[in-house]
């Protein structure tokens, strides 16, 4: 399984199952409304500053496996275990935001 990073994807081990991920438009607009940002630039900034939750990590990563086409809720999402454990999380969810927005992360 090959990302396609002109889609903005990555792929990542997730529950022991290589699974593809990408934050589409839909999925982004899931992500603003579940974590309350007002702008994806507020949403990729407080990433960037280390100012998450697990609740928005669970939230990030599920919007990038549905927007992948993966029927998955968060409560499923949350089960998942990362073999790198939470360091393994931040490290999908910081991939798949830098694929969503590779203008921002070549600035930071």
């Amino acid at each position: 399984m090959h990302p396609n990073p002109y889609r903005g994807e990555i792929v990542a081990e997730l529950g022991g199952v290589r699974r593809r991920l990408r934050l589409t438009l839909g999925a982004l607009a899931e992500l603003e409304a579940a974590l309350e940002a007002e702008s994806l630039a507020e949403l990729f900034a407080r990433f960037e500053q280390g100012r998450f939750t697990a609740r928005e990590l669970i939230a990030i990563i599920g919007a990038g496996l549905r927007g992948a086409g993966n029927d998955i809720s968060d409560e499923e999402v949350a089960r998942l275990a990362s073999g790198q454990g939470v360091p393994g999380y931040v490290d999908v969810a910081a991939r798949l935001l830098a694929a969503a927005f590779p203008e921002q992360a070549d600035d930071a």
